[in-house]
């Protein structure tokens, strides 16, 4: 009888410790008093326009420098897609055209 309860015990403290903690308990809530008026955020545009400093400075036919796996090497910007800060460039030495981050490319 007494290793019944024990193992029905143990049961219940392993049940007890699976199930997810109750979210309205940790959490606390604010009162009305203490509550503050501030404004609601402003609504985030549909399309953020690119940083005017990413996309200025490349342009197609721009000799450059590309990080391609922790190397610098020499390349042509072919491209630039603003939308997503990409720029298509040839490297000097391959013949496809790779797609870069606009961040991975400094001006020769």
């Amino acid at each position: 009888m007494t290793t019944k309860l024990i193992a029905v015990l143990a049961l219940c403290v392993l049940i007890a410790a699976c199930e997810p903690a109750d979210i309205n308990e940790t959490k606390p809530t604010a009162s009305p008093a203490t509550q503050s008026t501030s404004t609601p955020a402003p609504s985030p545009s549909v399309e953020a326009p690119a940083p005017a400093s990413a996309v200025a400075g490349w342009k197609a036919g721009d000799k450059v420098k590309v990080t391609i796996n922790g190397a610098a090497v020499e390349a042509t910007v072919v491209s630039i897609d603003e939308k997503a800060l990409k720029a298509t460039v040839k490297v000097q030495g391959e013949t496809k055209e790779r797609t870069v981050n606009l961040s991975d490319i400094v001006k020769q």
